[in-house]
């Protein structure tokens, strides 16, 4: 007798991880629903807001396919499209970089990739909490249960998949920022020294304002929470704050297995976060395509959920290795006093710490 389930495939959160792996199972031919908690999602809005454009994109992870199938970023969710970046050591004086990329209306955003998901067939239930998974039974809090073949985590590092079946742990840095009213010229701005020890400031502007905060090394800290370090970090820019948001990013690279028995982590929760940079936005629905087309193969030709891993791996395992290792001699740089990253920051080593930041080997005896 076989088995009945609800669904082919539940996916617990519908952000940008969570949206793209049910747009691209559903496509396939699965029958898909998406869980979240918030209503509407992409609200409250919890990250910088900065990915690369789809040219950047190519140039970054060469060996991920098919960029503009992936990343369909509608217009109205571009709320700046920036040609500079500045890596501004405690000096101010900034090290200057070409960089293509999209400062984003994020709810926008993530609203385009419910509705992509839709498109191709999947269900979604909001304003609904995930309290535990047990077998292929998703329990919600107000007592409701749905069953499914394969279950997704995409609901971040706290995720109910995450917390109560993998064991392994990230650093996880914490995240504060704002929006800002004003004009802040077209550059985007990542800041490195004691202003965000053991991580980095930015400033990212927007067609109206900006998006302004910064994350930390709680071990860095030296006694300081994060709120002086971003009430310190804003006070430098002059304009009304409209909106105050706050997070976390797991910073440790991704987790040695994304697949337990039909269990699957993406995202946040699969710890698809470059640590280098912190972008995480376009590197989630990286892992979320791949996850969903292995979902589809997985339930129409029964190839193994561990593909997902494989495909991973090829696609974005040395983009990922590249920036473990730059984060790790950024954390022992960060250390240092401020009077010696000002020295660090020059014209001879401009190329090395840009290639540090953008995930690429710093030297090439590394």
């Amino acid at each position: 007798m076989t088995e009945s389930f609800d669904r082919d495939v539940i996916v617990i959160g519908g952000g940008p991880a969570g949206s793209t792996v049910a747009r691209y199972a559903a496509e396939g031919g699965a029958n898909v629903l998406v869980i979240d908690r918030r209503d509407p999602i992409g609200t409250p809005l919890q990250c910088g807001e900065l990915v690369p454009t789809n040219d950047e994109m190519r140039r970054l992870c060469p060996d991920v396919p098919d960029m503009d199938d992936l990343f369909q970023t509608p217009k109205e969710a571009i709320s700046r499209h920036s040609s500079k970046m500045h890596l501004v050591p405690p000096s101010g004086k900034p090290l200057k970089f070409d960089f293509d990329g999209y400062v984003l209306n994020r709810v926008a955003h993530d609203e385009n990739l419910v509705e992509l998901a839709k498109q191709s067939g999947a269900d979604y239930l909001i304003d609904s909490m995930v309290e535990k998974v047990e077998g292929n039974q998703v329990l919600l809090k107000n007592g409701d249960s749905y069953s499914a073949k394969v279950i997704v985590d995409a609901g971040g590092h706290n995720g109910p998949l995450r917390r109560d079946y993998w064991n392994e742990k990230s650093v996880k840095i914490p995240v504060k920022f704002v929006l800002m009213d004003g004009d802040f010229g077209e550059a985007v701005e990542l800041h490195f020294g004691s202003m965000a020890p053991g991580g980095y400031a930015w400033m990212f502007p927007k067609s109206k304002g900006a998006n302004i905060g910064l994350g930390i090394q709680r071990s860095f800290a030296k006694g300081r929470n994060l709120n002086q370090y971003t009430d310190d970090f804003v006070s430098k820019y002059e304009g009304e704050i409209s909106f105050t948001g706050a997070g976390s990013l797991p910073m440790s690279g991704t987790l040695k297995k994304f697949v337990k028995g039909n269990y699957m982590l993406v995202g946040d929760a699969a710890g698809m976060v470059l640590p280098s940079n912190g972008a995480g936005i376009t590197i989630a629905m990286i892992g979320g395509r791949i996850a969903g087309q292995v979902i589809s193969e997985h339930l129409s030709s029964g190839i193994p959920l561990e593909e997902y891993e494989k495909r991973w791996k090829k696609q974005m395992g040395k983009v990922m290795r590249n920036s473990k290792r730059s984060f790790k001699m950024g954390s022992m740089l960060f250390r240092l006093p401020d009077w010696i990253l000002n020295l660090l920051f020059n014209r001879l080593t401009k190329n090395i710490i840009w290639r540090a930041v953008t995930c690429r080997r710093m030297l090439w005896v590394l």
